[in-house]
């Protein structure tokens, strides 16, 4: 009888414990319980160990030219900047914003982690500054500013971003908040980075040139950046975004052009920033490459085709529709 009371008493506690958790405590403490139903489901640096992304499509047209686990579900980063960056343009284009207005500093956008450029509450941030400095330097505290410049409140934003994001086709993209910080919730696919790259480009052709700054002046400071496949190629990349959180691991979007082809390149989940560059690199000097010796062959062949569409077979492509990028204006 002892031994059946202390059983009720223990599970009465457990029970009591259990729900006093927030959900994410909840999900940890139940976590190595469901690892492997969980692993076997969803492939995704949210569940289960961090599996590598690669991608890379034609940024015209939108074909995948080359894809390794690009649908699956991932913290995005820093990435998130750029569809900050996006919406941010959207209200320039449309007369909301302008580069010369001020942003008034919050006391939540100054107390936002590094990286960020040492914002105070209270300080006068111009529109162009925070923009150089969400792109070269990914600053936390800028883009919280500009969030919350457009949405009133960082939640409110985080909707609107969220909206953008289907209307530009991103189905498997959902944002919590403007910069970094990580969210159970907020989490993006390569192939949705992609869709965004593109759509920057495409919508916002006058504001693009950000992307290929490589260092911006504030406050008589020279801040570098941290897009080093730029510097190391600037002859033929021209962005657009790093990002990194522990649970990300090291990501990083490119849009690139040579002899006459731009591709849009997507790597998430590098263990070190310098094997993430590496293999960017590597990725699209094979890729043009592979593009120079096909158009050779049609050249040779007088065949009047075009290969921008063609799959690379050398490059393992997976039987992919092009991407769908819905207009977002």
């Amino acid at each position: 009888m002892k031994s059946v009371r202390r059983v009720w008493i223990v599970f009465i506690i457990t029970a009591f414990v259990l729900s006093s958790l927030t959900p994410a405590e909840g999900f940890a403490a139940t976590k190595s319980h469901h690892h492997k139903k969980r692993h076997h489901h969803h492939s995704s640096s949210q569940n289960g160990p961090v599996h590598f992304s690669e991608l890379v499509v034609d940024g015209r047209t939108g074909k995948v030219i080359y894809s390794k686990n690009a649908n699956a579900r991932r913290y995005p980063a820093s990435l998130t900047k750029m569809m900050t960056l996006y919406l941010t343009f959207d209200a320039l284009k449309k007369g909301k914003m302008r580069l010369d207005q001020t942003l008034m500093v919050s006391d939540k956008a100054s107390q936002q982690p590094p990286t960020n450029i040492a914002l105070e509450k209270g300080d006068r941030l111009p529109v162009r500054i925070a923009i150089e400095s969400v792109v070269v330097r990914s600053a936390n505290d800028s883009a919280m500013a500009l969030g919350e410049a457009l949405g009133k409140t960082e939640w409110n934003f985080a909707l609107m971003m969220t909206k953008k994001a289907r209307e530009l086709g991103m189905k498997d993209t959902v944002f919590r908040n403007p910069s970094v910080l990580p969210d159970n919730n907020q989490h993006t696919t390569a192939f949705d980075m992609a869709r965004l790259a593109i759509a920057l480009r495409r919508d916002f052709p006058e504001y693009y040139h950000f992307f290929s700054m490589q260092s911006f002046d504030y406050n008589g400071v020279t801040y570098p950046g941290h897009n080093h496949v730029m510097e190391r190629h600037p002859e033929w990349v021209d962005g657009v975004k790093t990002g990194y959180i522990r649970a990300s691991g090291y990501n990083l979007v490119t849009s690139a052009h040579r002899d006459g082809h731009n591709l849009v390149a997507v790597i998430m989940g590098s263990r070190t920033s310098q094997s993430r560059d590496s293999q960017m690199v590597s990725l699209l000097d094979r890729t043009f490459g592979q593009l120079a010796v096909k158009h050779k062959h049609v050249a040779d062949d007088d065949t009047d085709t075009d290969d921008s569409g063609d799959a690379l077979e050398a490059n393992n492509v997976e039987n992919v529709e092009p991407l769908q990028v819905g207009q977002g204006n």
